[in-house]
C-alpha cells in the first residue's frame, strides 16, 4: 500500500494584472483584474513505504509547491493527496507526528543557543520522554558524527555541522516520511557526502520514506533508484533513474588530446563542442554516429589521445529540459 498518493494535484495562484501609466494605476486601485498562474498541473504519483525517490526539475518547475501541498503548508487548488493515511492540509497532530520537512535554505535551530536546547524544545512539542529523548539524540548524534557539537551555540557550527544538526532536529520524533528540499544546498563536498551517508543509513535502519529534491545530481544518483521529473508544473517522467538515462542519453562525450590546437569552428563539424582548452577538446556526439565520428576524427586530425564516456547525469537531464524532450 502506498504511503504517499497524489492524484491530479494542481495549484494555481491569482496574480494581479496592472496596465502601465497613471490610468492603469487608477484602474488597478478601483477594479483589479487577476490572471491565474499554474504552479502545478494534474500531478499524479504514488510512493510506497521505504522508497527513496528523487524529485527533479529546473527552478520554478513546481517542486517546492508540490512538497508544500504534500506537507499541508499549501492547500491544493484541485486534486487529491494523502500522506501516511492523512489529508495533509488538515494538519492533524497525528499526521504531523509522521512527517518532517527539511529545507536547505531554512533553519529551525535557535541561532544563539546550543543546538541541544532547541532539541529539548522539539522533544517537548512532540511529547518525547526524557529517556527516549536522550536515547534518540545519542543514536542520531553518532550517525551524524556530531559528538561534542550539540553544546556549542548554533552560530559557531560550520555550515555542514549546522545542516546535520537541523536534520537531527527534524528527525527527533522519528517520522515515517521525510520531505527533503535541497538538504545539501551550499555544503562543501565532504559535508554533502556526510549528509548522503546519513540519509542512506537512516532509510535502511528505519525504513523511512524519502522524497528528495536537489540540484546536486550526486545526491540523486547516490540515494535514489526512482525519480520523478516535473517541468512547467507538469510531471513528465516517473520511473527508474537508470531507465531515464538509457532512454534519454543517446549520445556520448568525447575528450580529445591533439598534437596541435584546432579551432572550435572546425571541431563543430564532429559534434556539439562543450569546451576547448589549448589542445584539449570536449564535445558531445549522438551515440548512433559515434563510430563514424571517431573514424573521421582519427582520419582528419592528429590525435594523441581519445576517450569516449557517458556525459554527467546532470548534463543529460539539463539537455532534456532545454529540448523539452520527455
Amino acid at each position: 500500500m502506498s504511503i504517499i498518493i497524489a492524484h491530479n494535484l494542481s495549484k494555481s495562484y491569482p496574480v494581479a494584472v496592472k496596465e502601465p501609466g497613471i490610468k492603469g494605476t487608477i484602474s488597478h486601485f478601483f477594479r483589479r483584474t487577476y490572471r491565474q498562474i499554474k504552479a502545478v498541473q494534474d500531478v499524479s504519483f504514488e510512493i510506497t513505504p521505504g522508497e527513496v525517490v528523487g524529485f527533479l526539475g529546473p527552478n520554478g518547475a513546481g517542486k517546492t509547491t508540490t512538497l508544500k501541498m504534500l506537507t499541508g503548508l499549501v492547500h491544493p487548488t484541485s486534486g487529491n493527496v494523502r500522506v501516511a493515511g492523512h489529508i495533509p492540509f488538515r494538519r492533524q497532530e497525528e499526521f504531523l507526528q509522521k512527517i518532517t520537512l527539511v529545507m536547505g535554505q531554512k533553519q529551525q535551530l535557535l541561532w544563539d543557543l546550543p543546538a541541544l536546547d532547541s532539541l529539548k524544545i522539539n522533544a517537548a512539542v512532540y511529547g518525547i520522554s526524557d529517556h527516549e529523548f536522550w536515547m534518540r539524540v545519542g543514536e542520531l548524534t553518532e550517525m551524524l558524527s556530531l559528538e561534542s557539537k550539540l553544546n556549542q551555540p548554533v552560530r559557531k557550527l560550520s555550515l555542514g555541522e549546522r545542516m546535520k544538526a537541523e536534520l537531527l532536529a527534524a528527525l527527533l520524533h522519528r517520522p515515517q516520511v521525510l520531505f527533503l528540499d535541497e538538504p545539501t544546498l551550499g555544503l562543501d563536498v565532504n559535508a554533502q557526502v556526510g549528509v548522503r551517508d546519513f540519509l542512506r543509513d537512516y532509510n535502511q535502519r528505519y525504513q523511512a520514506t524519502v522524497l528528495l529534491t536537489s540540484h546536486y545530481m550526486a545526491d540523486i544518483t547516490a540515494l535514489c533508484k526512482r525519480v520523478l521529473m516535473i517541468h512547467q508544473g507538469t510531471l513528465i517522467y516517473d520511473g527508474s533513474l537508470d531507465a531515464l538515462l538509457e532512454k534519454f542519453a543517446p549520445y556520448r562525450e568525447i575528450h580529445l588530446e591533439l598534437a596541435q590546437q584546432v579551432s572550435k569552428e572546425k571541431l563543430k563539424f564532429y559534434g556539439d563542442v562543450k569546451q576547448v582548452e589549448g589542445r584539449s577538446a570536449y564535445f558531445i556526439v549522438e551515440q548512433e554516429k559515434l563510430t563514424l565520428t571517431v573514424s573521421r576524427i582519427l582520419a582528419d586530425l592528429e590525435v594523441i589521445d581519445l576517450t569516449v564516456s557517458e556525459p554527467p547525469v546532470e548534463e543529460v537531464i539539463g539537455r532534456m529540459f532545454q529540448a523539452g524532450v520527455v
